[in-house]
């Protein structure tokens, strides 16, 4: 279990709905990643780098919907700047995203 945080640090986490509109292949990436462009309603698109290449194409992970954090400062990752990061369930090198059961609207606030 990583440290015990606050329930005032976890409200500071913002938590999206968004989803992948533009999946491309990130081959400068240390690891294998994808360039993924998330539409988040009314925060825009933000882009992110995820390493997802093991269960996931690119055509699996178009029109998909995801939750990230998006209030993160941004981070370049080689040439590209990641706005945004996407959540998942790590087990071994593989990442499962976490994804609303239903759609939902771009945007929609996780709490």
């Amino acid at each position: 279990m990583q440290d015990i945080i606050t329930f005032e640090d976890f409200t500071k986490v913002d938590l999206r709905v968004g989803t992948i509109i533009e999946v491309h292949d990130f081959p400068e990436a240390r690891n294998p990643a994808y360039q993924l462009h998330i539409d988040f309603g009314p925060l825009g698109v933000k882009k992110s780098s995820a390493q997802i290449t093991t269960l996931y194409s690119k055509e699996d992970l178009l029109n998909r919907q995801i939750v990230a954090v998006v209030n993160f400062p941004k981070k370049q990752i080689a040439k590209f700047m990641s706005e945004c990061l996407v959540l998942g369930a790590v087990s071994g090198k593989d990442v499962m995203l976490l994804k609303p059961e239903s759609q939902i609207k771009n945007g929609t606030i996780v709490s």
